[in-house]
């Protein structure tokens, strides 16, 4: 998690799973004081100068080392939490169809299914389509030890129909949520990882 990306292939690939991890933790569970730690320590300057993802990355540390834990907590409350109504939806549903567990959440359901995926409700109380469940399973493609599920195809795959079509608008959200300061630069890192890996796999296709 404390390293940027690199330009060996093996440890790029390395460097995504971890991203999409961070990024996954960070919209879920933001006060694990172990991974703010590690956060606020981590190096800023990839090895490769002009890395695409360094810039938000360095922004994204700066903050975090301004915030303490508590600030960090209260900011996520105030924009993903509350009673009722949440400032900013954290959910595929929301963006696509403009409500909650409507199609994309049932289509997101058969594709996990297929990759013999389910929801640890013990683990995770949101639905699969929460921003952080979708980055999580890409770390999984990217990461998993089972070939025939953790490729570059299935993660193509995955990521055109349950991450492109919505989490730039969740990011603008976001960022355009005046309360939003650490969410801000992690939705701005966000984003980037996402032009990033459109990128990529369209080159692929």
């Amino acid at each position: 998690m404390t390293q940027p990306p690199s330009s060996s292939a093996l440890d790029e690939e390395t460097a995504r799973a971890e991203l999409y991890g961070v990024i996954a933790e960070l919209f879920y569970v933001p006060s694990r004081t172990e991974l703010l730690a590690q956060l606020r320590v981590a190096a800023t300057e990839a090895p490769a100068a002009g890395g695409f993802l360094e810039e938000p990355w360095r922004q994204l540390v700066g903050v975090a080392r301004e915030m303490d834990d508590a600030a960090i907590q209260k900011e996520h409350d105030a924009l993903f939490g509350g009673v009722g109504k949440p400032e900013v939806y954290a959910f595929a549903s929301h963006f696509i169809s403009g409500f909650l567990n409507e199609k994309p959440l049932a289509k997101l359901r058969e594709d996990l299914h297929a990759l013999g995926l389910t929801r640890d409700a013990t683990l995770m109380s949101e639905t699969e389509d929460h921003i952080s469940y979708v980055c999580e399973v890409m770390r999984f493609l990217i990461a998993g030890d089972d070939v025939s599920v953790s490729n570059l195809t299935q993660q193509a795959k995955f990521f055109a129909a349950h991450i492109q079509p919505w989490v730039p608008a969740f990011c603008d959200a976001v960022q355009a949520n005046p309360r939003a300061r650490f969410y801000a630069a992690l939705a701005e890192l966000t984003r980037s990882l996402v032009s990033v890996e459109s990128q990529a796999f369209d080159l692929m296709a």
